[in-house]
């Protein structure tokens, strides 16, 4: 197609492209998928409609051909990957794999007829062909993911044919700033990236600012452990984001844009660079933005991957290339950001959102949602359950609906399904907290969660068996913040340090109730202390597990007990006599010599001799012993329930 073309003809020239085929395939190519082999999928199914005597399309809005064929973003079912979905039929089959692909296309896209083990299971067994159906689909409310699994995401002109850019021509043609940062705040859109700040008013403070030049700037530096949320915006629906940006542009004045990018995310930066050069060559960025005559431009820069680069001050300094560390604000960044210029900064999930609170209009945005917390949010949904992979809900859904209707249930370690075994679930990544069974049924939204000491944060939720222990997972995340600090300040850099410690301490049996104590003191001081927003919130995965286990601390420190059996220091481990079979693999395996035969002599079941007994004094519990024995005779003593 030429460039600079009017929106709606090039929506109405793709459309005409796609009304020649007669089927088209789209198959998901998130990074899950491709994982799991959908590149491999992709091309078979090209070479074996072409061995059928059949053209096939690629590039959608360029090629004629009988079947269509493209790959998109995430379609966020991880757990069922690699996913095909065929239109017009609407089947999407799971796990697919290449030996699949013939009888892909004889039995359903030739003959019209369904393949029964390609298609999801529900509960009872029963074959599900459609996505409106299945419950993982069926109970979210997908608006900013709603693009990201259906559209090619390197192909503008299929963005544009579902709407895409109209929002953004007409935040730049027919409405003033003032207008559009009155629609953000009555619409009541806030920061999906943290604290939840009103994306409208903050536009509005850097609006007000006095400068020749402004900028935008896209947080897509997602570091928390578990979370994908937006990584998988950035690669299946790039355009959004761009266009996002663009609409903040038109509400501060802005000339220019940078979209700051874990260099870890290499898809969905070669991604977001094409959507930007396809943009330019249509006019919708450069010099003279949909013929208004003014100008705004993006950038993909590339972070190093320092997770303290998420907290803004940070990323702006990394942009300006210095080290990465924050500044104390104020001036906060609507004042004086990048190159000491009011800025805008706001992460891909809340850019995503923008066009879609203007095609829908404040009222009807924000009926979505609670009284407080409008719209919908993005969860990474991993851990212990049935379906794990990218959800969007409505403010207000409950952990009950997210993991039993969506997620399918807790599972056990052994693979089974157990609802009942739900022990906690951690929201917010290192930033969050831990929710219990009593949180099961409260609306999820920023009030609440911060009420009972957690907070939405960028969107990971991480699902816990009985089987976890908490003060262990208390431990990971508090080293991966103390890994992750960046060192300007005292109370994070030290403080941090040594909650490690002590968690060290009271997961290897040294500590004592001044341990606990202490433990929480520090923990307030690093919370109320540190300089940035992230040092200030890294204790809060300790003091959420304090909060709502404490029987669990108290029986590691007074106990000498891990109840979920976790914790090497306190196994103890013994083997049952009337299991042993005397083959000595037990004894053969333990490096310090502690396994022995039993010297009172007795007989065993084995007919080797008597049973082997451990010596609990020269046991490193390294658990060697019970790993190697093939009749389950040694355990752990005194598990806990």
């Amino acid at each position: 197609m030429s460039e600079h073309i009017p929106l709606e003809e090039r929506k109405r020239l793709f459309d005409a492209c796609m009304a020649q085929y007669k089927a088209r395939i789209v198959i998901c190519a998130g990074t899950g998928c491709v994982a799991g082999g959908s590149l491999d999928v992709f091309d078979t199914f090209i070479d074996y409609i072409k061995e059928k005597g059949l053209s096939v399309a690629v590039t959608l809005r360029k090629e004629r051909g009988d079947i269509g064929i493209s790959r998109s973003g995430c379609q966020g079912f991880c757990q069922m990957g690699p996913l095909v979905t065929l239109y017009p039929q609407g089947v999407l089959y799971t796990k697919v794999q290449p030996g699949d692909v013939a009888e892909i296309v004889d039995e359903t896209l030739l003959g019209g007829r369904l393949i029964e083990r390609l298609l999801y299971q529900a509960a009872d067994n029963t074959p599900v062909a459609d996505t409106a159906h299945i419950p993982f689909y069926a109970r979210q409310r997908r608006t900013v993911l709603k693009l990201c699994g259906n559209i090619d995401a390197q192909d503008i002109d299929e963005y544009i044919a579902n709407g895409g850019y109209m929002m953004a021509r007409k935040a730049f043609v027919t409405m003033s700033a003032e207008e559009i940062c009155t629609l953000m705040l009555q619409a009541g859109l806030r920061g999906r990236g943290g604290a939840g700040f009103p994306t409208g008013r903050k536009w509005d403070l850097t609006r007000i600012q006095k400068s020749d030049v402004k900028y935008i700037i896209c947080n897509g530096d997602e570091g928390d452990p578990g979370a994908f949320m937006d990584r998988c915006v950035m690669e299946g629906n790039p355009h959004s984001v761009l266009e996002g940006m663009l609409i903040a542009a038109g509400a501060v004045d802005a000339t220019e844009g940078y979209i700051y990018v874990r260099t870890e995310y290499p898809l969905a930066v070669k991604r977001l660079r094409i959507a930007i050069e396809d943009a330019r060559r249509a006019g919708i960025l450069g010099a003279d933005v949909f013929g208004s005559g003014k100008a705004f431009d993006i950038q993909v820069m590339e972070g190093a991957g320092a997770f303290v680069c998420g907290e803004e001050t940070a990323l702006i300094a990394s942009i300006e290339g210095k080290r990465g560390m924050p500044n104390p604000k104020p001036p906060f960044p609507a004042e004086a950001g990048l190159f000491g210029k009011p800025t805008v900064i706001n992460n891909v999930e809340t850019l995503a959102s923008v066009p879609i609170v203007m095609q829908l209009g404040a009222d009807a945005y924000a009926a979505i949602g609670t009284e407080k917390s409008k719209g919908t949010k993005t969860f990474a949904l991993t851990g212990h359950v049935a379906n794990t992979g990218l959800i969007e809900v409505p403010f207000g859904a409950t952990l009950r609906q997210i993991i039993g209707d969506i997620g399918g249930g807790v599972m056990s370690d052994d693979g089974t399904n157990c609802s009942i075994n739900l022990k906690a679930v951690q929201i917010g990544g290192p930033s969050g907290g831990c929710l219990t069974k009593e949180h099961l049924d409260m609306p999820l939204d920023y009030e609440n969660l911060t009420a009972v000491g957690a907070m939405v944060g960028s969107g990971g939720l991480v699902v816990m068996n009985n089987e976890t222990c908490i003060v262990s997972l208390a431990r990971f995340f508090m080293q991966f913040t103390q890994n992750e600090s960046c060192g300007k300040c005292v109370p994070c850099r030290e403080g941090t340090k040594q909650m490690l410690n002590l968690l060290d301490d009271i997961i290897e049996g040294r500590a004592t109730g001044e341990t606990l104590e202490l433990l929480e003191q520090l923990a307030t001081t690093v919370k109320f202390g540190s300089l940035c927003g992230l040092g200030k919130t890294s204790p809060n995965p300790v003091l959420s597990t304090l909060r709502y286990f404490r029987d669990e601390y108290n029986a590691h420190v007074f106990d000498k007990r891990c109840p979920a059996g976790r914790c090497k220091a306190f196994n103890i481990y013994a083997i049952t006599p009337e299991k042993c079979r005397s083959c000595g693999l037990c004894a053969k395996k333990c490096p310090v010599d502690a396994i022995s035969r039993n010297p009172a002599g007795a007989v065993s079941a084995g007919e080797r001799g008597g049973p082997y007994q451990i010596d609990k004094d020269k046991c490193i519990k390294c658990g060697a012993c019970a790993e190697s024995c093939k009749f389950g005779a040694v355990a752990i003593e005194g598990r806990g329930e």
